[in-house]
């Protein structure tokens, strides 16, 4: 089978180097098997989107000689395609609507208790759609880290797959995105653990073979914090992009020759995509510093 891995990042802001790690792990990854490497915009929450920043983060990929297979997908255009899975589960009852507000189910212990699960006269107005899990999925299997094991209570919660604001949730539009899209591998960073159980029963859901996983350690910043655009991590520099991607690389394990700040950006991903191992990623799913 044909590996397809991708790289899908939110605009919600410029690439940052937490970002670019995801990127560059996705395609070594892809590569060194031979697989194609999508890229996939997820402009699911227009509120949090900066104008612009997906052209932005695609002219960034490629001046840091990123170049991807096949056509850029938006998860803003196949809004059709998961409300009409949404409907489908509300028939069959597979997904439900639910009124209960975040300050309600804090208030209850911080875990949602299927309230609504069977309040069949609630309708559309002020409600979200949850999908009834009736398997928790409490441990899957990392390709880097072997078993990894979520937590009971968040294991088992009815998830959101539609917000009250009418707002499609992450979790059901990146399963169908990938499904539809033939991807074979989720390469990703380690703060996207949490929703990979709720991810495996969807997939289960739909009766679709699940992808793999492979978590990345995260970057943080010289206070411990992760990077990311919510905590205003610096857009990477397209300038000085060799150096930049020598960080990413060492960041991701490498062992670089010595002269490899001699060769051209091409050079240097050629180099990767045959030395890349997954055996060379740090062991430990705690974050690593900058």
């Amino acid at each position: 089978m044909t590996y397809i891995g991708r790289f899908a990042p939110s605009p919600s802001g410029p690439l940052h180097f937490g970002s670019l790690i995801a990127a560059f792990g996705s395609y070594f990854q892809a590569k060194s098997q031979q697989g194609q490497w999508l890229v996939r915009i997820e402009d699911l929450d227009p509120p949090r989107e900066m104008p612009g920043a997906s052209s932005l983060i695609l002219n960034t990929l490629e001046s840091y000689g990123l170049h991807w297979d096949g056509s850029v997908i938006y998860q803003s255009q196949r809004h059709q395609r998961y409300q009409e899975q949404i409907d489908s589960w509300l028939a069959s009852g597979l997904a439900y609507y639910c009124q209960c507000t975040r300050k309600q189910i804090k208030q209850g212990g911080g875990f949602y208790l299927g309230t609504c699960r069977h309040k069949s006269q609630l309708t559309p107005e002020g409600c979200s759609v949850r999908l009834h899990v009736k398997q928790a999925i409490e441990q899957f299997t990392d390709q880097k880290h072997g078993v990894i094991t979520i937590p009971h209570q968040l294991a088992q919660e009815d998830f959101i797959i539609k917000r009250r604001d009418g707002l499609f949730a992450y979790n059901l539009a990146v399963v169908l995105d990938d499904i539809d899209q033939g991807v074979t591998e989720v390469v990703r960073g380690a703060d996207l653990i949490e929703p990979t159980g709720r991810q495996i029963n969807l997939y289960r859901y739909l009766n679709q073979p699940e992808v793999s996983y492979i978590h990345l350690p995260l970057a943080l910043d010289e206070h411990g914090n992760k990077l990311s655009k919510q905590n205003h991590a610096p857009a990477v520099d397209t300038h000085c992009a060799k150096e930049t991607l020598i960080k990413v690389m060492l960041f991701l394990g490498f062992t670089l020759p010595d002269d490899f700040q001699s060769a051209s950006i091409e050079q240097m991903i050629e180099w990767g995509c045959q030395h890349w191992s997954l055996q060379q990623l740090p062991n430990s799913l705690a974050s690593s510093t900058l």
